[in-house]
């Protein structure tokens, strides 16, 4: 990008929204000033928010790209671009490509992978890409494999981040049996006999693997220097534990007392903007709503729908009283980046990098016009 300058734009910076200018030059931000600018060739946003370009940190989003339906995978290159354009049309400009490991029924054949890895480590100039890809793999500890799939991954250059998951039923997500078989008897495609069998098996294998694949998980994050997320802290066994582990990131906690015992040990929370958009969680646990209006709320992903990350932001800041604009688009540039370390990005500040998106509100939901990421235009 040569000096472009954006003017008439409602620039929500880090602590308030004020009606300015923005100018960019090659990848960075050079200035940002309250007023407009009369020079002919300032691009005119009309009065639109300007806003850092979206960071979501945890997606599976590329699974259903990958695999459109039950055992039938789509050729990976056209997955991964079918992917990261919804990703940029939604104006997400960094994004950590989460994928299950260990997971029964959503495992991605190993070639599958491989050429996604190949095509996230294109130079830019390429032009293959839109948003900037990173990996974040959310290991199932229950299961036998996952630390022998884990070691095939590992060497992804652009690998940033490991989860920490226990999909065991009867915790954490799923404490109640008769929710967790409802909610999986449609997945499985199982009949009821084939459910219990299933669940009595998932039982056992948490009590023969969990705490020695999780201590394994954790100890590779160390030995990678790769940041590491919790996954459904229900207890505050389960937050003091995360906290032991050095987990930076509470993915999902299912209840108010682990959401408020992770924040207070600095462990960031995150929340899914889907459940921010339907007004509660899916699976029918704490609200994200509720955790905002506590305070308690750190980062939103947009977890299996990319449009809901901004649109959940907007809503954060229309329901609450206590969380401003700023605030609520903080949730979803600025802490997750500073959780994973990308200094670089997540504020309209000067010397950061020129990622961008620029919105409306039209009938109660944002509506992105434009998006650009590193000073080009994505989108």
């Amino acid at each position: 990008m040569k000096n472009v300058i954006f003017t008439n734009a409602r620039l929500v910076l880090a602590d308030r929204v004020v009606g300015g200018t923005l100018a960019a030059q090659g990848d960075s931000i050079t200035d940002i000033s309250e007023g407009n600018s009369n020079l002919p060739s300032a691009f005119d946003c009309e009065g639109d928010y300007l806003i850092p370009g979206l960071i979501e940190l945890h997606t599976d989003n590329v699974e259903r790209h990958i695999r459109p339906r039950h055992n039938t995978f789509w050729p990976a290159d056209a997955a991964i671009m079918g992917h990261d354009r919804e990703i940029a049309a939604a104006g997400i400009t960094t994004v950590f490509d989460s994928l299950c490991v260990g997971i029964h029924d959503r495992a991605i054949p190993m070639e599958i992978l491989n050429t996604i890895h190949r095509i996230v480590e294109m130079p830019e100039s390429t032009g293959f890409l839109k948003a900037d890809h990173y990996f974040h793999w959310r290991c199932e500890v229950p299961n036998g494999h996952v630390l022998e799939q884990l070691s095939t991954m590992l060497h992804f250059n652009r690998l940033r981040m490991l989860s920490v998951m226990d999909h065991t039923p009867g915790q954490r997500q799923f404490t109640d049996l008769d929710r967790y078989a409802n909610y999986h008897r449609g997945l499985l495609r199982v009949n009821d006999d084939q459910m219990t069998s299933f669940i009595t098996d998932r039982i056992a294998d948490h009590h023969a693997n969990s705490t020695k694949h999780r201590t394994a998980v954790v100890a590779l994050a160390h030995e990678h220097g790769l940041k590491l997320a919790s996954h459904d802290d229900a207890t505050m066994a389960h937050v003091e534990e995360a906290a032991r582990d050095g987990m930076v990131i509470a993915e999902f906690p299912t209840t108010v007392e682990a959401a408020r015992a992770s924040h207070a040990a600095g462990i960031r929370v995150m929340m899914g903007a889907p459940n921010v958009v339907r007004g509660g969680s899916h699976t029918g646990n704490v609200s994200a709503d509720e955790l905002g209006a506590q305070g308690v709320l750190d980062i939103l992903s947009s977890d299996y729908l990319p449009s809901s990350l901004l649109y959940g932001a907007t809503l954060l800041a229309e329901r609450s009283d206590n969380i401003t604009l700023p605030q609520a688009i903080a949730t979803v540039t600025s802490s997750p980046a500073r959780a994973v370390g990308l200094d670089d990005r997540g504020e309209l500040a000067v010397g950061l990098r020129a990622d961008m998106v620029r919105f409306r509100m039209i009938e109660g939901a944002p509506i992105i016009r434009d998006v650009w990421r590193g000073g080009m235009k994505v989108a």
